[in-house]
């Protein structure tokens, strides 16, 4: 092992790895961090309102909605994460310590992580959810409280490495663009990310083709029931939205550091690397109206909440939701038609 820098300050850092540490605040700082507190304002007070709809509406005390309140949690999390970043950039920068930088980074490292594998998480319940047909309230609550701690322990494990061991403090020559982080370790990163997104395709592709099967098998023995075809349709455009979102969130950053990662020296990575951070904590925003704001119910619960509970639920409403949740017969299967609450479907 080569000589350590610990003592050594974070302009050292920077100007190792090449990175500008600028001493005032210059036009595109002022840029980003007014979107970024934009962002992260907005990120707070959506999953705020998601958690707030889950611990309120007994309706949501399911399995399943443990998943989307982990996921709220953990975006909620993220908005933090991001929050302190920006009362910690620009010029202020070079006035952190490197236990406040790795602090800095940690808390984005380890929220973001804990976003992307919940999302996993949820992709894997649902195709247990379909393939075993059986309802969301009928989920084993223990393994969905383990799936929860084994996402935290993921978590907390990529996001405290860099601290304590995977830097770059003793070997300067592994120093990534961003400074103190070794490029195995974004190289890791943007892998482990990239595998996740495998890994929901392959489910949900799984998924899309098992329904659809189902549909089809139903058509040949009782009349084609337009609510058939919007039950395919439905499953396509939540496929679409949820893969698509995904997408445009994260796989610009995961290029970035992918290519960071490797060691990639005509790639100006720092010029668009705040930018793609941006997009990728925007991704806790829309995980928020994917997979809670588009469920009916979800919807009225928020507006109660937001009216201080001047909104009542209607009889009919009541009704509707009972009869809907209380037909688990064994020829039933459930089918996804939004980002989170299933269909009923007659088999």
């Amino acid at each position: 092992m080569g000589q350590c820098y610990y003592n050594e300050t974070i302009g050292f850092f920077y100007n190792n790895s090449g990175k500008e540490l600028s001493s005032h605040w210059r036009p595109k700082d002022l840029v980003v961090v007014a979107l970024g507190l934009t962002v992260s304002v907005l990120v707070l007070l959506t999953n705020l309102l998601v958690i707030a709809a889950i611990a309120s509406n007994r309706r949501f005390h399911q399995p399943i909605y443990y998943l989307l309140g982990n996921l709220a949690a953990a975006d909620l999390f993220a908005g933090v994460a991001y929050l302190f970043l920006m009362f910690h950039t620009g010029p202020r920068t070079a006035r952190l310590s490197l236990r406040g930088w790795f602090v800095r980074q940690g808390l984005l490292d380890t929220s973001l992580t804990a976003s992307v594998a919940t999302l996993l998480a949820i992709a894997v319940e649902r195709h247990r959810s379909v393939m075993a047909v059986q309802l969301h309230s009928r989920l084993p609550r223990g393994r969905v409280v383990m799936l929860i701690v084994g996402v935290w322990v993921a978590a907390l494990g990529l996001g405290l490495l860099p601290a304590h061991s995977w830097h770059c403090l003793c070997a300067l020559d592994r120093c990534s663009r961003m400074p103190l982080l070794s490029r195995s370790y974004l190289a890791v990163w943007a892998l482990s990310s990239l595998l996740v997104f495998l890994l929901m395709v392959a489910v949900y592709t799984r998924i899309f083709f098992y329904v659809r099967r189902r549909v089809q098998r139903m058509s040949e023995h009782v009349s084609c029931h337009p609510r058939y075809r919007e039950t395919t349709l439905n499953l396509v455009k939540t496929v679409v939205i949820i893969l698509g979102a995904f997408v445009v969130c994260w796989t610009p950053g995961q290029v970035v550091l992918l290519l960071d990662g490797l060691g990639c020296k005509s790639c100006n990575v720092l010029a668009v690397e705040k930018y793609f951070l941006l997009l990728a904590e925007a991704n806790s925003l829309v995980n928020a109206v994917v997979y809670s704001c588009r469920d009916a119910e979800m919807r009225l619960t928020f507006r109660r909440l937001l009216c201080c509970r001047c909104l009542r639920p209607s009889t009919h409403e009541s009704v509707r939701y009972t009869a809907s949740t209380h037909t688990g017969a064994s020829t039933r299967i459930m089918l996804p038609e939004n980002g989170h609450s299933l269909m009923d479907s007659t088999l």
